[in-house]
């Protein structure tokens, strides 16, 4: 791989905590990469806001933001060290709350994986034709009562209002919304699959008391 041209761009080495992101540091114009454009690029890769971010070369902070990376003697190969949080204490509270739900919505999902798995057993004839009407019935309630608990949560997350810039948490609340909607989803399909087995059983029942 060609090495970069040191007037357009600069090989960096950052470290933060555990991670290492080699990054290939372009100037926003024509001038040479700026202590910003290496910020930028490590916001990106790292998700600690500029804002949080400090920067340190051998021992000393990069404070200077306009101030060109080679100005400040770092150079194509040099390792810069990264201090900060990914988000403040504020945002890291609201993380925890949507953690907390997140904890609840995969406990809830082993409910629809029970009422599935039992009611495979009941369409393998696994069970004495007297008893499947009210094992149905029960699997029935307890699928509903299940969707019923994923919308309590989904009203939860909904009442999480989180401020523009708390990214991370409104990327967790996305997602979160999005999970708790499949399972919704799938209690639907459970659902549709109780009632149809329901069915059957009725239409045999109405045929043989004929």
């Amino acid at each position: 791989m060609a090495v970069p041209d040191e007037s357009s761009a600069v090989m960096v080495t950052v470290t933060y905590g555990n991670e290492k992101h080699n990054l290939q540091v372009d100037s926003q114009e024509d001038s040479q990469p700026t202590v910003h454009d290496l910020a930028l690029l490590t916001e990106q890769v790292t998700g600690v806001p500029i804002s949080f971010q400090k920067l340190i070369y051998k021992g000393k902070s990069l404070k200077e933001m306009g101030q060109p990376l080679s100005t400040l003697g770092v150079k194509n190969g040099c390792k810069v060290m990264l201090i900060g949080k990914r988000n403040s204490p504020e945002e890291e509270t609201e993380l925890k709350k949507l953690k907390v739900l997140e904890k609840s919505v995969e406990q809830l999902a082993k409910k629809i994986d029970e009422v599935n798995k039992e009611l495979r057993e009941i369409q393998k004839g696994f069970l004495a034709k007297n008893n499947q009407t009210e094992a149905l019935s029960q699997l029935d309630k307890r699928i509903k009562g299940t969707a019923e608990q994923f919308m309590k949560i989904l009203e939860q997350i909904d009442a999480i209002i989180l401020p523009d810039n708390f990214n991370d948490s409104k990327q967790k609340k996305k997602g979160l919304v999005k999970k708790v909607q499949a399972f919704l989803a799938q209690c639907d399909t459970v659902e549709g699959s109780i009632g149809q087995e329901m069915d059957k059983l009725h239409s045999k029942n109405m045929v043989l008391a004929e």
